[in-house]
């Protein structure tokens, strides 16, 4: 059970505590309806250690800070799958989509029924998450994937897809020319075909998002660290 000073209620007022104008004014441009620093949100996190059950409280306030926080003090595998898939069409802020697919999906034991289920769903944003399990896959455990299958999706459904969703479809296909040769003709010839994320701007010293040159240039790396080992 958490401490005394370690109530619900005492965490929101620390985390209201925490909220910084510039901050929150920089989330809201990326959709994010919060405004405390995530080095310090990390760091009440470190201070609490895990506790699902705060967890769960935290998570059922609604507050975007405060389920970033159950987030880090929560145990991925004691959640079931219907309560992970309840929990990917609650939180629709993009970071805590994104850290509830990164940090307690995907070390779940429910992660491929889950991507399974969540990959064509009628929500953007919910099929934004199971193509994010997706490009995991790719890289991590592609046995059983249809390579071929997921670029005829692709090829159909990436330039018109939700900003969300795109960047998660994007993600797949960048993966499957990096990891799978045999793939990476195709995978280049849909990016350049589509030009989506083309223009976006990148910083110096940083990988374009544009397929082809995402791929072409970690597929340069690979083999200039393999020449060097």
């Amino acid at each position: 059970m958490p401490a005394v000073n370690e109530t619900v209620d005492g965490l929101l007022a620390e985390l209201a505590a925490l909220e910084n104008p510039k901050v929150r004014a920089v989330n809201e441009r990326h959709g994010d309806d919060h405004g405390v620093n995530l080095g310090r949100l990390r760091a009440v996190a470190k201070r609490l250690k895990t506790q699902q059950e705060l967890a769960c409280e935290l998570w059922s306030t609604g507050d975007t800070a405060a389920r970033l926080l159950a987030l880090l003090v929560c145990r991925p595998k004691d959640f079931g799958q219907d309560q992970l898939d309840a929990m990917v069409r609650e939180g629709r802020s993009p970071e805590v989509n994104d850290w509830l697919v990164n940090y307690v999906v995907k070390k779940s034991p429910h992660a491929e029924a889950l991507r399974r289920r969540w990959f064509t769903d009628p929500d953007p944003v919910v099929a934004s998450a199971g193509w994010a399990l997706t490009a995991e896959r790719v890289v991590k455990n592609p046995t059983g994937l249809d390579f071929t299958e997921l670029l005829d999706t692709i090829e159909v459904q990436l330039k018109d897809a939700p900003e969300r969703l795109q960047w998660a479809m994007n993600n797949t296909l960048a993966q499957i020319g990096i990891e799978h040769p045999e793939h990476r003709g195709r995978a280049v010839g849909i990016g350049e075909r589509l030009e989506v994320l083309k223009d976006y701007p990148t910083p110096p010293n940083c990988t374009s998002p544009f397929a082809p040159l995402w791929i072409n240039e970690m597929v340069r790396r690979k083999g200039a660290a393999q020449r060097g080992a």
